[in-house]
């Protein structure tokens, strides 16, 4: 196994455990204040998500021999983002994370249930993934109207990257935002934060609170988009650079992971998009046999990463959260710029999504329960009634 190992893996794994880790943890950071976390539930939450993604990303590629590249659910902490704080408060966030993460399990043992995620219209689940994530999306527009010379530096340098190369945008705008914060933001506040002389958050377990309209307002659509967002993609990437994948017991091992982290206010992992089209490709290595060592090195790395969550999460919390949604805002635009095109390319079906993603997006409850699912029924009802009329035209 070691003979495998290269210079070229141990590159492109510590690039996409930076890439991936840097253009996603102010999401995770949102979705968590958005259903009630405190500050320290926040930095928790952040250290066994990271935790919890390199633990795996580490087992599987060890146990596959494939660059089975796992990360947090980004879709997911998004559409966190835009959901409102519940009754029970974070306690009931936390019962609807355990919920996903069963759900994530039950797909990997009973293959119809992942032939009926797999069988939601794909302009649907993008028209609901754009919808959860437009409002998160504004904030960077937001941004230049409250704190215009804070976030400038940052749109620039993302502007840039993105010029040059997409992958680099979210970096560059990162480290962009720790000179931002170094020089033109008063942090003492994160001396006098709750745990300030401590590099590690309280690593304290959430007792979760169980309720039926979390379970279909949050952790329903939490998994629809996890599936959808992530898991589906990944596998996709993986078997287009012509790896064998065994879904169900990766699906499994990656809710058994979620459900393990759930408790302590973490989101679900699950099979990475990006950074698995980064490392299963010939940067990685010539010899694709050879490939898997990169995604054991982002594995190692995000944990690594995962002891930095406590001083990550008291900069962001010192900082004026306009910015800091601005940078959450940011890393989505290409995941909506993305969810908009696919959820309109059938000409045929075009109400369906419009209206999948205008409910989603919304913000809109009813009978207590969020506008994604209403909305994810509304656009289904639509498209099989359409699809039912053209059948019979024919």
């Amino acid at each position: 196994m070691l003979r495998d190992l290269s210079l070229s893996a141990i590159y492109m794994g510590l690039l996409s455990a930076f890439v991936g880790y840097s253009a996603s943890f102010a999401i995770l950071l949102a979705g968590m204040a958005s259903v009630g976390a405190t500050e320290q539930q926040a930095a928790t939450g952040l250290f066994f998500a990271a935790l919890g993604m390199g633990v795996c990303g580490i087992v599987l590629p060890i146990m596959t021999r494939t660059p089975s590249a796992v990360a947090w659910s980004t879709p997911g902490a998004a559409f966190l983002a835009s959901t409102a704080v519940l009754p029970g408060g974070f306690a009931e966030a936390v019962g609807a994370f355990i919920v996903c993460a069963g759900l994530i399990i039950l797909t990997g043992l009973i293959p119809a249930l992942g032939r009926v995620v797999s069988n939601i219209p794909k302009p649907i689940a993008n028209a609901l993934l754009a919808g959860v994530i437009l409002k998160l999306c504004f904030a960077p527009a937001l941004a230049l109207g409250t704190v215009p010379f804070l976030v400038l530096p940052v749109l620039i340098a993302w502007l840039v990257g993105l010029s040059w190369n997409k992958l680099a945008a979210m970096p560059l705008a990162v480290l962009t935002l720790v000179l931002v914060l170094a020089f033109g933001v008063d942090l003492s506040a994160m001396t006098r934060a709750e745990g300030g002389g401590s590099i590690l958050p309280a690593l304290e377990i959430v007792p979760p609170v169980f309720s039926l309209a979390s379970v279909i307002s949050v952790a329903i659509p939490l998994y629809l988009v996890t599936m959808a967002g992530q898991n589906i993609p990944g596998f996709a990437v993986l078997e287009l650079n012509n790896f064998t994948t065994r879904r169900q017991p990766l699906l499994r091992q990656t809710g058994y992971a979620s459900l393990l982290i759930a408790p302590f206010g973490a989101v679900p992992v699950n099979m990475s998009a990006i950074t698995a089209a980064m490392m299963s490709g010939a940067d990685a290595h010539a010899d694709p046999s050879r490939r898997y060592w990169a995604a054991i090195i982002a594995g190692c790395s995000y944990v690594v990463l995962a002891f930095a969550a406590g001083v990550i999460t008291r900069v962001t919390s010192a900082a004026p959260q306009e910015l800091i949604a601005a940078i959450a805002g940011l890393a989505l635009i290409p995941a909506l710029v993305a969810s908009f095109n696919r959820a309109f390319e059938d000409r045929q079906q075009l109400e369906a999504p419009a209206l999948t993603f205008l409910i989603a997006a919304s913000g809109m409850t009813l009978f207590g329960i969020s506008g994604a699912f209403w909305g994810l029924v509304a656009g289904a009802i639509i498209w099989a009634v359409k699809g039912l009329a053209r059948a019979r035209q024919r």
